[in-house]
């Protein structure tokens, strides 16, 4: 079933992606596994907080959590390493394109899911964005992990083999298959030998350290590309309230278009 579950989704995206809407250019998916009772998963209340979502609190006897990690096509990324400040209209269509298409990859896998006699739920906590924490209920980077995807980077981000610049996918399960596990082999340079802080030196307001993230000029400077393209709709929802226009412009991207873990291959 896992294996087949893998090919529904990389066939899935690469007959969405022929769309003649479609202007975002993906390469091949990962997809792992994880165990929803996996100790790391069960302590996340503790070390993210006690606002987070359980899988059990997304369906009822969840099994397992489905990760995908979806990179965009190194050309279409390479488009960016010329650009000092704002992001690229190409880039929040990407977001949006890409955010959109999860939606309905999440809806084919449940009905399949649902024929052979499981359940499945979108976590849509995922979408729910805290501007107190700076954070939402539900990680995909902790649970993309957890399924043996990738490790996490200074950048905050899941570092796979595939490399860093795309998104992440979760979806909650009662499937009965063998889960995988997160991997051993450090995958962030500087974690594992300190060669490497790119993701540092070029972030453009100091927000990333090797010792952590300063999230609000991270947050002001994002919020800048949100005023630039606010006609282009929204992806999260904003649980405090502070906030009218979180949409899916609200991200920079130098980190994971231009670092060495951008894409290793």
């Amino acid at each position: 079933m896992k294996t087949r579950i893998k090919e529904i989704i990389r066939e899935f995206i690469k007959e969405y992606e022929k769309q003649d809407c479609i202007s975002t250019k993906w390469g091949e998916p990962l997809v792992g596994f994880a165990d929803a009772k996996h100790p790391f998963i069960l302590d996340l209340k503790n070390t993210l907080g006690s606002y987070h979502v359980t899988p059990d609190e997304v369906l009822d006897g969840a099994k397992i959590i489905i990760a995908c990690y979806l990179p965009f096509a190194k050309e279409f990324a390479d488009t960016y390493r010329e650009i000092d400040e704002i992001s690229l209209r190409e880039w929040t269509v990407a977001y949006k394109e890409t955010t959109a298409m999860f939606k309905k990859l999440n809806l084919h896998l449940i009905s399949i899911l649902k024929e052979e006699g499981f359940r499945a739920e979108i976590p849509a906590m995922a979408s729910e964005f805290s501007t107190e924490t700076f954070r939402s209920k539900w990680s995909l980077v902790h649970h993309s992990y957890a399924a043996g995807l990738g490790t996490m980077g200074i950048n905050n981000m899941l570092i796979t083999e595939s490399g860093c610049c795309g998104r992440l996918n979760n979806l909650v399960t009662d499937l009965d298959v063998e889960p995988d596990e997160p991997i051993k082999e450090e995958l962030c340079l500087y974690k594992k030998n300190g060669s490497c802080k790119v993701c540092v030196d070029i972030c453009p307001v100091g927000s990333l350290r090797t010792d952590g993230c300063d999230a609000l000029p991270c947050w002001d400077y994002i919020m800048r590309n949100a005023d630039l393209y606010t006609g282009e709709g929204k992806t999260y929802t904003d649980v405090t309230g502070k906030t009218s226009n979180i949409c899916f412009t609200d991200f920079c991207g130098k980190c994971v278009t231009q670092a060495p873990c951008a894409f290793w291959k």
